[in-house]
């Protein structure tokens, strides 16, 4: 019997050997693109940074980005060991590294917002209902720059902020002057977003009473004063501009 069975031991066919995996490399690069998106994602969510370039609207999508980006690299890198190598070829090298440059000019450039360069190229908010995008202006409300952008943008914003001339405001934007800008005058200007910057709009208003020479393009303010709205201009008489930082939400949104 030992005879027979050391035979049929012998005729049998022996376990397979363990093919070894290897790495592949686009699966492994891609894996690392993803986690370096979700890294500046998680970057922009906790320094605050997310509202240079969204709304308050649309800064939700990231965090929840930064979460699926992150399970998307570990799931990448963990599928990366495949029975057969995988080269990395030319092309995939190439979009690879075209994927990643947006993420190295967000972590490389400083934080920096739109400001007086672009604000003679943007239009002023189109306004479609008062009531819808800002609320009714009535005789006890605040007046914020909200509340210009609607009287400079709708004929019943500006009916209502008429009335309120002569009341007292105090609004935060940042200094914008052109060539025929009297010295001792500026725009208070502030961008107004509904998705991200690129869909900005801006609304200013003209601070008069300034004193000459001392503030200037890009500097952020606070303006103290009176409103005088005249048909869709509005006139600050300032009573008190004093530098500020910029607000760690420097948009606005409607």
């Amino acid at each position: 019997m030992s005879l027979i069975a050391r035979a049929r031991t012998q005729t049998e066919p022996s376990a397979p050997d363990r093919v070894p995996r290897a790495w592949s490399q686009p699966r492994v690069l891609g894996g690392i693109v993803l986690a370096a998106w979700a890294a500046m994602f998680w970057f922009l969510f906790l320094s605050g940074r997310v509202f240079l370039y969204l709304s308050t609207r649309t800064s939700w999508v990231v965090p929840i980005g930064a979460v699926l980006l992150t399970l998307a690299a570990a799931g990448r890198l963990a599928a990366s060991r495949v029975p057969n190598p995988e080269p990395l070829r030319r092309r995939e090298a190439v979009v690879l590294t075209l994927m990643i440059l947006p993420v190295l000019v967000v972590l490389v450039l400083p934080p920096a917002t739109l400001g007086n360069f672009s604000a003679a190229k943007k239009t002023r908010f189109s306004s479609v209902n008062l009531r819808t995008f800002y609320g009714e202006i009535t005789s006890t409300s605040e007046i914020t720059l909200l509340s210009v952008a609607a009287g400079q943008t709708s004929d019943a914003g500006a009916e209502a902020l008429a009335k309120r001339a002569g009341s007292d405001v105090d609004f935060v934007g940042f200094v914008t002057r052109y060539p025929d800008t009297p010295a001792d005058e500026l725009l208070l200007t502030r961008y107004v977003i509904t998705c991200c910057v690129a869909d900005a709009t801006i609304t200013q208003v003209r601070v008069v009473n300034v004193p000459p020479g001392r503030f200037e393009p890009n500097q952020w303010i606070e303006v103290k004063g009176q409103i005088y709205p005249l048909g869709r201009e509005v006139i600050v008489n300032a009573s008190s501009v004093a530098g500020v930082p910029r607000p760690a939400k420097p948009y606005l949104t409607p």
